[in-house]
């Protein structure tokens, strides 16, 4: 691995957190605590997305009447 100034600017960030921790293990931490904040994210926009579902759900219930489609086929060319 290549050891980039972001990933030692991480790895440094991730040695004042974790003392006393190689390199190796810090990365390790690193990529289990990024792996747990993407599963967090994820729940996060899934959560929202059925919070938008539940409040707008039947928002348009009555707006189409029963012969909604049926009138509009017939401006429909034969």
């Amino acid at each position: 691995m290549t050891e980039t100034d972001d990933l030692a600017a991480a790895l440094d960030a991730a040695a004042a957190r974790w003392p006393g921790l190689s390199c190796a293990r810090l990365l390790v931490r690193l990529a289990l605590d990024g792996r747990r904040a993407a599963q967090d994210a994820r729940d996060e926009r899934h959560r929202r997305r059925l919070e938008a579902i539940e409040t707008h759900s039947g928002c348009l219930s009555g707006v189409y009447g029963t012969d909604y489609l049926k009138q509009l086929r017939e401006d429909w060319p034969a």
